[in-house]
């Protein structure tokens, strides 16, 4: 199955090709959405992948990861994915508010 690459022009995506967007991601920054410490354990990073990981094929293409990286638990970091700029943030947002309530 071929996979459609995205980058980011501000918060919207564009289509584009293989090779810009192989250009565009070898610079790095700029898909950061949000990276913050929440307590003296947690670290939740919400980025902009770029290529679709929903590898059910069925649903919305899948564009954007928060991760959860405990202090001492590499092997046990929460994932999710979303589609949107937008709902990345919330997400990200419902993620460390979920963590502070701990």
């Amino acid at each position: 199955m071929t996979r459609n690459h995205y980058i980011l022009k501000g918060k919207k995506l564009k289509k584009v090709s293989l090779l810009e967007w192989a250009l565009w991601f070898e610079i790095g920054e700029h898909r950061i959405v949000k990276q913050e410490n929440v307590g003296k354990k947690h670290r939740v990073s919400t980025v902009f992948l770029g290529i679709d990981h929903n590898f059910s094929n069925q649903g919305p293409e899948l564009l954007f990861e928060t991760m959860v990286f405990a202090e001492g638990e590499p092997e046990n970091n929460d994932t999710y994915r979303y589609s949107t700029y937008e709902q990345a943030e919330r997400g990200h947002e419902k993620v460390v508010k979920s963590l502070k309530k701990l």
